[in-house]
């Protein structure tokens, strides 16, 4: 009898009554908690990229690939806001005098850093 796919890989089964259930382990890793873009990376894969979900999680890959976009996310969305934030001249000095304008422009450098960031590391193929 030809082997399957798995046992060529050098999986194996346990019989169970007349059904062969393969042996698969989970590795052992330490889970830190996901961050928002972590989680809103799984959300994405779960919903539109089933595939890609699905191998990563039966390679034992999904927590580490969710881990590296959390992290890239926030390193480029601190890089995005400083660079705007420099170049839309939003400065501590307008901070200490007007304080709303400051918090207006903050805001509107974070949301649009924020969306460059979902479609560039999250929602990308």
């Amino acid at each position: 009898m030809q082997k399957s796919i798995f046992e060529q890989m050098g999986g194996t089964y346990t019989q169970v009554g007349d059904y062969f259930i393969p042996n698969l382990v989970i590795g052992e890793t330490a889970q830190s908690p996901l961050g928002k873009y972590g989680r809103m990376r799984k959300r994405y894969l779960k919903e539109h990229r089933r595939v890609l979900y699905t191998n990563l999680l039966v390679a034992d890959k999904l927590d580490q690939h969710l881990a590296e976009i959390d992290k890239a996310c926030e390193e480029r969305m601190e890089l995005l806001i400083s660079q705007m934030a420099k170049q839309e001249g939003v400065t501590e000095a307008l901070k200490e005098t007007d304080q709303m304008e400051w918090v207006r422009r903050m805001n509107s450098i974070w949301s649009r850093a924020e969306e460059f960031v979902s479609q560039e590391l999250i929602y990308a193929d």
